[in-house]
């Protein structure tokens, strides 16, 4: 399984905004940090907005910060939301417009798949956004933080 890249983005964000607590990074400053383009971070720190886990603050003197429940959230949950509830492959064929798959009444791969994803996403439930940025990652990220030009 692989995570989409905003699912990615989405985590590194939140990772990001967990270690720099003093400070407010702006949508910009923290894509150049992350080294993605501007309007693909502004489009996950505005779902991260809209569910809560991020405050943005617009204009002079504004930024990200990391709401409470962000710094509680569960990687698992922030997955979960980023990811949908779809099938790992796509018997019927709906969202690539192609046939149905010949197999899909009678073939046990579906169920099986489904339930790797739900084990995937119960196995990231237990850990928190919080954990996620101890040693030595919140060192590593804080260095990112500070790298000389993106002030």
């Amino acid at each position: 399984m692989r995570l989409l890249r905003s699912t990615d983005l989405a985590l590194r964000v939140l990772m990001r905004l967990a270690v720099v607590a003093d400070a407010v990074p702006t949508t910009r400053q923290v894509a150049a940090d992350m080294d993605v383009p501007y309007t693909h971070a502004a489009k996950v720190v505005a779902e991260l907005q809209r569910l809560g886990l991020v405050h943005a603050r617009r204009g002079r003197g504004g930024g990200l910060a990391l709401t409470e429940r962000g710094r509680t959230a569960s990687v698992g949950a922030v997955v979960r939301t980023f990811e949908g509830d779809g099938d790992v492959v796509d018997c019927d064929g709906i969202t690539q417009g192609t046939p149905p798959c010949p197999l899909r009444s009678g073939c046990r791969l579906r169920g099986a798949l489904r339930g790797a994803r739900e084990a995937f996403y119960a196995a990231l439930d237990s850990v928190t956004l919080a954990e996620i940025v101890d040693e030595p990652t919140g060192p590593l990220l804080l260095g990112i933080a500070r790298r000389p030009g993106l002030d």
